[in-house]
């Protein structure tokens, strides 16, 4: 279970999970410095925890910080005060009260005059800097006071507040005295979580909202509508949750231990609805809502098959990909989406309804002589002329409505709405062509932004996407592109992250994959440009770690997390060095088995050690750990064994960190597999073979449920030649004859993972083995797990 926050006008309520961080017997300070070994694309170190860092571990880091003299201490007798009879305000300091009880285990007191408080909360319409998001933290050692023009601002100010005392200690806080002056760079600070791939409950969709807030991040776009469910109650059209909030999956997760099939279904009804937009909106948060369309429908579709284009009706898809499923142009389909945008709208106060717009395939308008016929009515030329005049026509009736059609950037290729906003996800193109036509945009590019894509390479990263998109590939992410001029570039609301859950089954997985790199995606929308320094956030990173355990969020230490790269060595050793992604802190390490801290051996250099020994090791900062410990047993097996992760893909075209589907594993945590969906090939690069004996390869059999459109054609199979299929193994490439055959026989017998094993042809030296399938067929899609070389006994 998590912390949750529920604001409410006296207090707020928790609902306990992780235990706070101790520091009960923590060790003295030590000084940050650089990991000794960096991985191959390691980035930029920092040296120390600089002064700044550790007086104001804000993130994102402010506009304006200004050093003052002493410090203030803010202890259990502490009160907060609120200026002025203002029930906002009110509000916003009792939230902050019982963050800081969280936080620091007292809860202080909210109420009574200013003079003699710790804390006071102040609406002032004339401070500066101005805007609505703008705050002023003043600290004194007699006092703190938080001004704003406006709530959100306020809001904004008790964050940062809070992050000044939420350092993972408990009781009386000492701040340093400084006076922070703060406003956004864009209004537009936003993050997009698809839920009709995989569902999200309301209170999952909170815990994400809850870190936003603490963020600052102030856009949440929730994609509810999709090929693979829909989510949001219709009244009107019931069916659309009945039918199209359900599917089948595809593979041994979509049948029941008795073979039975077995639904995956959610949705939210209206009053979920406007229960999480109201939470959204208490944390200054505008929820919204997409409604995918003309594409992205086959759920609507698969619900009632007479807004489709062939009057058929395609189940609810178990498949991810470019689907060919359209609406149809007729005016019934228009009252439907129409009726359909009258129940949406009204739950989503803001200005915005995003209408999808994207990938959608124009195969079924093409073949209609119907969808042709009305294309040559409105005398259009072409089938994207037809997708904007339908774009436009339920763009003019939502402006009918007071609110703004958001679309993804496809909606530029047939002229777009006059008064459409466009986000562009497919790189950066559509922003600057839509601000240079005068049109506001947001970015959102794919794959800078696209936070399904994994975050390292290391075996235990979260599923997605197999090119990495780091922390600090993020932080460095330009909002503004560099071809716009001043004039253009006041078009650029902000930018967003994007996460699509295909690959995120489970709450954990959305939670790792949006977090840490929102919060450089917070600070690169947020902070001045001239005021983001690398470096720096890293080391408000060490503190950022304390708060997300403290409030029991689960996100990701893929940038701090070490990693153990093994080399064999002579008389029945190895080498084992240590690194992690960013050359961030010091790595200290165990070899007894128990848990690292803070005290424990630096690592300096390559570890010779003999075999088998267990390392475990993590990396500080201040006395903080930066993740969570990692263990290596190094033994024989490890050191000449590879997981998919390490292996290298042959082309690469399409490559996925995919979860195994085995139903055995159903409910828990399940073996993590990457492939190239078009070419599943792996090379093992420079194969130590001397000595070795036997090639062991553990496999396992993914559904290919990909809907791949016109590249489908790019699927390679390899004829099987013999009964069930082989595994082949190549020496040097991928041409020639196998040195190894593995028949598959037996793994086709289990849903899950099944080690196969083959002597190997005695060879000398180092070369690459290049693995293959031979199966005759490209569904079930067969992958390489891990390929261990086994010497021969002695």
């Amino acid at each position: 279970m998590k912390r949750q926050f529920v604001l409410g006008a006296a207090s707020v309520a928790l609902v306990m999970g992780m235990a706070a961080c101790q520091r009960d017997g923590a060790p003295a300070p030590e000084a940050a410095k650089p990991a000794t070994a960096a991985p191959a694309g390691g980035e930029a170190s920092t040296t120390a925890l600089s002064a700044s860092a550790a007086a104001t571990p804000v993130i994102p880091r402010p506009a304006k910080v200004e050093a003052r003299e002493g410090r203030f201490v803010f202890g259990p007798q502490a009160r907060i005060a609120v200026a002025g009879d203002n029930a906002e305000a009110t509000r916003i300091a009792h939230d902050f009260a019982a963050r800081v009880q969280q936080a620091r285990g007292f809860t202080p007191q909210v109420g009574g005059a200013g003079d003699g408080a710790a804390v006071v909360f102040a609406i002032d319409p004339a401070i500066a800097p101005a805007g609505d998001e703008a705050y002023v933290v003043d600290i004194t050692p007699q006092g703190v006071k938080v001004s704003a023009r406006a709530p959100a601002g306020l809001f904004y100010g008790a964050v940062t507040l809070w992050q000044l005392l939420a350092d993972g200690a408990q009781g009386e806080a000492s701040i340093a005295a400084q006076r922070i002056e703060d406003a956004p760079r864009f209004g537009w600070r936003g993050v997009m979580l698809d839920v009709a791939r995989h569902f999200r409950t309301p209170d999952e969709v909170k815990e994400v909202l809850d870190q936003m807030a603490l963020h600052k991040l102030n856009t949440f776009h929730w994609h509810l509508t999709d090929d693979q469910g829909w989510r949001i109650q219709i009244k009107q059209y019931p069916k659309l949750t009945e039918v199209g909030g359900c599917r089948i999956p595809a593979g041994a997760a979509g049948v029941d231990a008795k073979g039975k099939p077995k639904p995956y279904c959610g949705f939210y009804t209206q009053d979920e609805i406007r229960d999480v937009v109201k939470y959204a909106a208490d944390r200054y948060i505008t929820v919204v809502p997409e409604i995918d369309l003309p594409g992205h429908a086959q759920a609507a579709i698969a619900s009632y098959p007479e807004l489709g284009v062939t009057g058929k009706a395609p189940s609810v898809s178990p498949d991810w990909g470019i689907h060919t499923w359209l609406f149809n142009v007729d005016d019934g389909t228009f009252k439907f989406l129409e009726n359909v945008l009258d129940e949406v709208m009204p739950l989503f106060p803001g200005k915005y309804i995003h209408l999808g717009g994207d990938e959608a395939a124009k195969d079924q308008w093409q073949a209609s002589p119907a969808v042709q016929a009305k294309k040559n009515e409105l005398g259009l030329k072409d089938e994207m002329q037809l997708q904007t005049w339908f774009m436009g026509r339920l763009g003019k009736y939502i402006e009918g409505h007071g609110k703004r059609l958001l679309g993804w950037d496809e909606i530029l290729e047939g002229g777009p709405p006059a008064d459409a906003t466009v986000m562009s996800w497919r790189g950066t193109d559509g922003a600057i062509e839509a601000a240079r036509a005068g049109h506001d945009v947001v970015l959102s590019p794919s794959p800078a932004l696209y936070l399904n894509h994994i975050q390292s390479d290391a075996a235990d990263e979260t599923p997605g996407r197999a090119d990495v998109i780091s922390l600090k590939s993020v932080y460095d992410f330009q909002v503004v592109p560099v071809q716009l001029n001043a004039e253009q570039a006041k078009h650029v609301l902000g930018a967003q992250g994007n996460l699509w859950t295909e690959h995120h089954r489970t709450q954990q997985r959305v939670e790792r994959g949006l977090f840490p790199r929102a919060a450089a995606l917070a600070e690169a929308t947020w902070t001045p440009d001239d005021r983001k320094d690398w470096n720096d956030f890293l080391q408000r990173m060490a503190f950022e770690t304390q708060r997300y355990r403290l409030t029991g969020f689960d996100a990701a230490d893929s940038a701090f997390a070490v990693r153990f790269t093994p080399q064999p060595a002579a008389d029945g050793k190895a080498t084992l060095a240590l690194s992690n992604q960013t050359n961030f802190g010091v790595l200290r390490y165990t070899l007894d088995g128990s848990e690292p801290t803070a005290q424990s051996p630096q690592y300096t250099h390559p570890l010779e050690l003999p075999l088998p020994t267990t390392v475990k090791a993590n990396a500080y900062v201040d006395g903080r750990a930066l993740a969570a410990t990692r263990t290596f047993a190094l033994d024989t097996r490890s050191v000449l064994a590879r997981s998919s992760n390490r292996l290298r893909a042959c082309k690469g075209d399409l490559l996925l960190r995919m979860e195994d589907d085995a139903p055995a594993q159903a409910d828990g945590e399940r073996q993590l597999l990457t492939a190239d969906v078009f070419d599943p090939c792996w090379i093992y690069d420079d194969a130590p073979l001397d000595g070795i004996a036997t090639l062991q390869v553990r496999v396992g059999q993914l559904p290919h449920n990909f809907q791949l459109w016109k590249d489908a054609k790019l699927v390679v199979t390899r004829p099987a030649k013999i009964e069930g299929g082989a595994l082949e193994v190549r020496l040097g490439s991928c041409e020639g004859e196998p040195i190894a055959v593995l028949p598959l026989a037996p793994a086709r017998k289990s849903a899950g993972l099944t080690t196969l094993e083959a002597p190997l042809p005695t060879q000398a030296g180092r070369h690459d083995l290049c693995f293959t399938f031979a199966s005759g067929e490209y569904n079930p899609m067969w992958v390489v797990d891990e390929v261990t070389l086994l010497p021969a006994a002695r």
